[in-house]
């Protein structure tokens, strides 16, 4: 498990870039200036950016007859630590009712509070 790193800092447009990237699960980076309504140089720029930072991947391929790149977001490390207690997994993954006062979630409670002494 890694510890999650400190967000980047992105200008409004790179922020909006990588919005697109990853509500579309990926993009052709000849369609990704277009929708972002900027110029090919700018999008380049922005993809640059991304790239650097890693918080998305580039791959090469070919889209109506021509050479591009397909973007597709980059596979974040989850941190699961916020959902333990001690080596306790949080008893509400997965279940739709939760009894607040159940034995499990209350030891659940009670290690999460041990854990910040």
């Amino acid at each position: 498990m890694s510890v999650a790193e400190p967000p980047v800092e992105l200008s409004e447009s790179q922020q909006r870039g990588l919005e697109l990237i990853e509500e579309t699960g990926g993009i052709h980076q000849s369609e990704f200036w277009k929708e972002l309504d900027v110029s090919s140089r700018t999008g380049s720029r922005i993809v640059d950016r991304l790239l650097d930072v890693e918080l998305i991947e580039r791959t090469e391929t070919v889209y109506d007859g021509r050479k591009t790149y397909y973007l597709t977001p980059t596979d974040t490390d989850l941190d699961y630590r916020l959902l333990m207690a001690g080596d306790m997994l949080s008893p509400l993954i997965g279940e739709d009712d939760v009894d607040s006062q159940s034995d499990v979630f209350t030891q659940w409670v009670m290690n999460l509070q041990y854990e910040q002494e």
